[in-house]
């Protein structure tokens, strides 16, 4: 039996991770007859099927499913081998594909990233930014940061990086002209912006275990967007505290019921292994973890 080939190893995993040669191809920036070539020749070195193949799909055998595991195993050891030889004193390097909440890139990380690039040269930076939870292993990403309240139980190693406080806001003109606000009941008669990922029953939490079910008059994806729809006097929104701070210090936005805050937010870094771990997602997480605690807001 032949040995199989590294880059063998490597168009194998990329095709059942995004279950597709042609997907394969552009992520290993190669062409998809060569990803075709390289599997084939593993399956010939191996004398298994390791993959089914029809015109529109490809499933892994069970042969192949066992191999998998394995050949994972064998590339993420060698890549934090490969990556401690080339670190020297210890320097992170290599390409870092990182997925990120679109607003807490925009509004929070933006600024403080020209810091980490100048301090980790050697690492090239793949940011994607999707208010989804991608899948980590398929879509060939290191390392993801999610913020939620708590993390979906998943086979994905999740590391608490810090907390983001979240505000009930409106703006000045708002206030004026709307009904009176003295607790989170009271909300039932305002125009609620609402912030929601996927259309379905959105709840406002506060303090003292109020939970209240907001329809709202208006719904959008993204935090970034809300703070236009404030600033214009639409509305009232919970939001982090990280998307409208500069707003709240100019007194554009002004905090309701601060007395009934919910609890914080958690931000998670998340990676898809936890035994190895490439030191520039290691570089990258810690980094993050500290400018949270920093500023840190509750």
């Amino acid at each position: 039996m032949k040995r199989p080939s590294l880059p063998a190893l490597q168009a194998f995993r990329r095709v059942v991770e995004l279950q597709s040669f042609g997907a394969a191809a552009r992520s290993l920036e190669t062409t998809g007859s060569s990803i075709s070539k390289l599997v084939a020749q593993l399956e010939a070195d191996l004398g298994v099927r390791l993959l089914n193949r029809t015109t529109r799909k490809v499933s892994i055998s069970s042969e192949g499913a066992a191999f998998y595991a394995d050949a994972v195993r064998i590339l993420d050891e060698l890549d934090v081998a490969i990556e401690a030889v080339h670190s020297g004193a210890g320097a992170p390097v290599g390409r870092l594909k990182v997925s990120l909440p679109t607003s807490f890139a925009i509004a929070w990380l933006a600024a403080r990233l020209p810091a980490f690039m100048r301090r980790h040269p050697e690492i090239e930076l793949d940011l994607v930014l999707n208010d989804r939870y991608v899948d980590l292993v398929q879509e060939g990403f290191d390392c993801a940061i999610r913020i939620a309240t708590q993390l979906p139980d998943s086979s994905l190693v999740a590391r608490r990086l810090g907390q983001v406080q979240r505000l009930l806001l409106a703006s000045p003109t708002y206030v004026d002209g709307g009904p009176p606000l003295r607790q989170p009941q009271d909300l039932a008669d305002h125009a609620c912006l609402v912030y929601s990922q996927d259309g379905g029953p959105v709840e406002w939490p506060f303090s003292g275990g109020v939970a209240l079910s907001v329809r709202g008059f208006c719904r959008v994806n993204n935090s970034v967007l809300l703070r236009e729809m404030l600033l214009a006097g639409l509305g009232i929104t919970l939001a982090p505290a990280f998307v409208v701070d500069d707003l709240l210090a100019s007194g554009q936005l002004v905090e309701q019921l601060p007395a009934h805050r919910p609890r914080p937010l958690n931000v998670f870094g998340v990676m898809a292994h936890q035994r190895f771990v490439p030191r520039k997602v290691t570089a990258f997480l810690d980094f993050v973890g500290r400018e949270l605690q920093d500023g840190a807001t509750g």
